[in-house]
Order: structure tokens, then sequence, then C-alpha cells
């Protein structure tokens, strides 16, 4: 599809499924070609052997992505004992095989271990960059790099038996950042006998479901104002984050990038916080950040999305 002669860009959030065997680049670059845009990005990778939620983001909605906040995930997994392969997965080159396996009991025995924060080290084949090249690039080429441990968040982990000896099902929330080949590699090395990933499915993201998700397949059989319909206001990007609304007088002076006092508008925010800022109708329009000024606290503007 030619990008010449295209409408105003669309806006907003569209929640896609996304399939086995695509990269999220892939589902960029479909998403373009159905909603003729360029202006698409999304907020959270996943492997191409990974299904689920993927957060697509579209027009100004695009530049959202380093502001958001609400970076919890769930995942169901599939944990492969008696494996360890260079990629974590059942996709990479086997490195070992076990046959001597876990009881269930042992398997629970570990977990609590890998609850609550923990520090992972990022796998060699990620789209981390060190040095300025991605660690995959880096693995690809048959170098290998020192990787920093660095903290995330297990808020809960439950692994239940399933009729092979070697498979468990895994149900997963973590914190952004969170690898979960790594969990699986970790916790088969913590019993003894290695551990891989077998399947993946992103279940929720940021706080959107999967239930609310749509296939491309689904997109691509709609018509464009059916597929524009299911854009979500960029506003749900910030959901967590709680709401000022400024009368139309301080409204204007946000908008054209002044910074407003907190003690102004008779609100009061520790500073560092992030604020979704309305106008007098309580309609989002820009995300803001209090910080200290010198005449005292305010709260400024730091990405506006509706002008």
């Amino acid at each position: 599809m030619s990008f010449e002669n295209m409408q105003p860009d669309p806006d907003g959030i569209l929640l896609v499924d996304k399939p086995a065997g695509m990269t999220s680049h892939d589902v960029v670059w479909r998403v373009r070609k159905l909603f003729g845009t360029k202006k698409v990005g999304h907020t959270g990778t996943l492997d191409p052997l990974a299904t689920g939620v993927l957060v697509v983001l579209l027009g100004r909605a695009a530049k959202a992505c380093e502001y958001v906040s609400h970076d919890e995930k769930v995942y169901e997994a599939t944990l492969r004992l008696g494996l360890t392969t260079d990629t974590e997965d059942v996709t990479g080159t086997v490195l070992s095989t076990s046959d001597t396996l876990p009881t269930p009991a042992e398997v629970e025995a570990v977990l609590p271990s890998f609850r609550g924060e923990i520090l992972q080290v990022p796998p060699m084949y990620s789209a981390l960059k060190v040095g300025g090249r991605k660690l995959c690039d880096i693995a690809r080429a048959g170098e290998t790099v020192e990787r920093e441990p660095r903290p995330v968040t297990v808020k809960s982990l439950v692994c239940e038996p399933t009729d092979s000896p070697r498979d468990y099902r895994m149900t997963v929330r973590v914190s952004g950042g969170t690898y979960i080949r790594t969990l699986c590699a970790d916790i088969g090395s913590a019993l003894g006998c290695g551990g891989v990933m077998a399947t993946l499915r992103r279940t929720e993201a940021g706080g959107f479901p999967i239930a609310d998700c749509v296939t491309l397949e689904a997109l691509e059989a709609m018509e464009l104002t059916d597929r524009l319909a299911l854009l979500r206001p960029v506003e749900e990007l910030f959901s967590d984050l709680e709401a000022v609304n400024l009368p139309d007088f301080y409204r204007t002076l946000c908008r054209n990038g002044c910074e407003i006092y907190l003690k102004k508008i008779g609100v009061f925010f520790p500073v560092g916080t992030r604020l979704r800022l309305c106008d007098s109708h309580g309609t989002f329009f820009a995300l803001g950040e209090v910080s200290e000024y010198e005449d005292g606290i305010a709260v400024k503007a730091i990405k506006i999305f509706v002008f």
C-alpha cells in the first residue's frame, strides 16, 4: 500500500493478539498497511515464539512508549525441564539434556526463591544493547559479553504439573523487563536438571487483557471504519496515574509550556509524581510531571497529546 495521499493519521491504542511465528515488528508493519499510516509503535516486544497481548500505538499515541508507567504483565508459559539451550527456549541449540527429573514437590520447593524482587541476567538472545549493539546480534556472531544482573519483580508465580513429567504450566505476573525464558532457565538450574521455555502467551499487559485483543486476521477482514472504531484513547495508557482537572486559564498556560504551581490550583503531589492533565471538563490532554521550581512545586506537561 502506498503511503501517499493518506488521510489524517489515526490516533489511539490497538490491542492485538500476536500470532506465533511473527516478530512484534512484523505486526507493526501489518498494522501500518491496514490503517494507512507510518506512525505505529508498540509498548513491549514479544518473541516470535510467543503469542498474546501486543499493545500497538498509532499516531500521536506512538510517542507515548517512553512514558508508559503501568508495565506489569501476566504470562502463561510451559516450563520444560531436563533441557538447556543457548536461547533459553525450545528454538535454540541444545546444550544439555537430563533424564533425572524432579518431583512436583521438589519443583514447588524452589519457587519461593523466584517470587518477589529478584536479580536476573538478561539473556544473550535479547534486544538489549551493549556498546550500541543488540545482544542478539552479538550472540549470532558467536560472541558473548558480560551482562549485569537487573532487579525485576515476580509478583506471583504458579507451576502446575502436566501429563508430561518434563512440562509444567506456569502462570506469572511480573514487572516490565522480566524475561520468562530466563526465569524458566533459572528454575531449571536451581533444580539441577536444566530448563527452557517451551511456550509463552502474554495474557495481560499494562492492564489490558487478552479478551480485549483482536487478531490480525480479524483486522484484515474489516472495513477501515471498523478498524478505527477499535482504537482506544491514549489516556488508557496512564490509567494508573491520578488525574488533575485544570481550569481553562491554567490549561492554556500548560499547553503553552508553562509550569502550573500546585498551590494555585489547590492540590499537592510529591516531586517526581506523574499526572494525567485534563481540562475543566475532565478531558485528558497531556501527561504532566511534578517538579520543584524557584517559586515552589509545580506540574508541567512533559507530553501533550491533544492540542
